[in-house]
C-alpha cells in the first residue's frame, strides 16, 4: 500500500465502519480506560487518549512480528483519534 492509501483507509475506518460498529470514539476509549484503570487496581487512571496510544503500541508490537497493511492503517487511525481526543484535556 502507498502512504495515501493507508491514510485514506484509516480515515474511512474511523469515520465509517468503526464508528458504526463501536459508536463514539471518545466514549468507547473512555470505557476501555475505565476497565483498564479498574483492572490494574491502583491509583493510575487511564484516559481515552492513553487508550489510543496504548493501542498503537499493540499494533507496533504486531508489526515487530510481521508487516501488515492492517496494522499500519490501524496505527494511523489510532494516532488521529489520539490527536483529536488529546485536545479535550482530560489529563
Amino acid at each position: 500500500m502507498k502512504r495515501d492509501d493507508i491514510l485514506n483507509q484509516a480515515k474511512e475506518l474511523i469515520n465509517g465502519d468503526r464508528k458504526k460498529d463501536y459508536g463514539n470514539a471518545w466514549l468507547n476509549h473512555k470505557r476501555i480506560a475505565d476497565y483498564w484503570s479498574n483492572y490494574i487496581d491502583n491509583d493510575t487512571k487511564f484516559t481515552p487518549t492513553d487508550v489510543a496510544v496504548m493501542m498503537m503500541l499493540v499494533k507496533i508490537a504486531r508489526v515487530q512480528h510481521s508487516y501488515t497493511d492492517d496494522s499500519f492503517v490501524d496505527i494511523c487511525g489510532y494516532s488521529a483519534l489520539a490527536g483529536e481526543m488529546s485536545q479535550i484535556g482530560e489529563k
